[in-house]
């Protein structure tokens, strides 16, 4: 009888290899030799998930984004205004371990941008989700109140984002 895989969660075992290498050992020392031995795979198995690195890394770069607006939209969930900015930076500032391994992860992923326009597209959808979250935030912290500066918002929101 043939091994059943989840190939969904086989994919996930790989990038959670490839996110520990990268912020061990930074972006270039992620081979696919090393990611495959990291997740306890044999270099082939990769292949049927991701046939190049690049592959690899495009869907890791993509899946950090995700993982960390889930967190962002279960924080944020049944808040408003001010407090809602505060707990979506605490999900996107490097706070604790996995925040701090994460940004590691993120900033080796912003210098393959740099040159990769499917990277920097991933980066800039994430940006303008993030962007629109914190206008909408600072409106309601508006309309209550709580935000009285003459700044207008979007300046606001990039200085956040900044």
């Amino acid at each position: 009888m043939p091994k059943i895989v989840d190939h969904d969660q086989r994919r996930l075992e790989l990038v959670d290899a490839t996110w520990r290498i990268i912020a061990r050992d930074g972006i270039e020392g992620a081979t696919m030799r090393d990611i495959a031995l990291e997740a306890g795979f044999s270099n082939g198995a990769l292949k049927p998930y991701f046939p190049t690195k690049d592959d690899l890394l495009t869907f890791a770069f993509r899946h950090v984004f995700n993982r960390t607006n889930e967190r962002i939209a279960l924080t944020t969930f049944n808040r408003s205004g001010l407090a809602a900015i505060r707990a979506f930076g605490l999900e996107v500032l490097p706070v604790d371990d996995e925040k701090i391994s994460e940004a590691r992860i993120v900033i080796a992923f912003w210098q393959k941008a740099v040159t990769d326009v499917d990277k920097a597209s991933i980066h800039q959808q994430s940006m303008e989700q993030w962007r629109f979250a914190l206008l909408r935030h600072l409106s309601e912290a508006r309309q209550v109140g709580s935000v009285t500066t003459g700044v207008e918002d979007s300046v606001v929101a990039e200085q956040l984002m900044n």
